[in-house]
């Protein structure tokens, strides 16, 4: 199967490097996205850009491919599914939660200039970062790409309610599962209140499996 693999804010496709190796050897083919003011230096990046790299991996795929998104890019996948309903498999959320439509997709800290950088691990502290040492956290750091707002400050827009019959899987790494049902039954996360098809999947890791469990979330995705 194709499994696309997108990375939150901040990272480009070189995030999942340490992914890819194993999902290859389990027979998929994993494709990881460098997206536009991510990684291809179009500091006038739009979300709408953004999802549009997304629909086009989509639309070269051979078949239905799964999508991945992770932090805040499982609003990204989310958007793919409504905009694709009938050309993804599934739709696997990592650490995140999808935005309800008529949201800003991620406008989480100050913006500079345009783009949104990194903020230094301060916000981080404790569950997201505690299982990364301090090479992971200084190799994350180095490599964060500032984030243009038109993507940060883009608007979500969620039209076709067949995503809801789109199978999710949520990866939870810095929560359990049963917060995140707890905080979907308490309506906080609508969309996938309202998704038909929903797995809940735990990896011991922070926010960041990828770098600290590359091996166990490739097998998580592959399985």
């Amino acid at each position: 199967m194709d499994i696309l693999l997108i990375a939150g804010l901040w990272l480009d496709g070189s995030a999942w490097d340490d992914v890819v190796p194993t999902l290859e050897s389990l027979g998929h083919r994993p494709v990881p996205l460098t997206l536009p003011g991510q990684g291809d230096g179009a500091a006038s990046a739009t979300l709408d850009d953004q999802v549009a790299a997304v629909l086009a991996a989509i639309d070269a795929a051979p078949e239905k491919p799964m999508v991945v998104g992770h932090s805040a890019a499982c609003t990204l996948a989310w958007l793919a599914a409504d905009a694709r309903p009938e050309k993804v498999a599934k739709v696997v959320l990592i650490g995140g939660f999808p935005a309800a439509d008529g949201e800003p997709y991620a406008d989480l800290f100050e913006a500079k200039d345009g783009v949104m950088p990194f903020p230094g691990w301060g916000p981080f502290e404790g569950p997201d970062s505690a299982d990364l040492d301090e090479e992971a956290r200084r190799s994350i750091a180095a490599a964060a790409i500032p984030v243009p707002t038109g993507v940060t400050k883009g608007l979500v827009r969620l039209v076709d309610e067949r995503r809801f019959d789109v199978p999710v899987v949520l990866v939870c790494p810095e929560f359990t599962p049963a917060q995140a049902q707890g905080w979907i039954g308490a309506g906080d996360v609508p969309e996938l209140a309202k998704a038909k098809h929903v797995d809940f999947v735990d990896i011991d890791s922070g926010h960041w499996p990828m770098v600290s469990e590359p091996t166990e979330l490739a097998r998580l995705l592959g399985s």
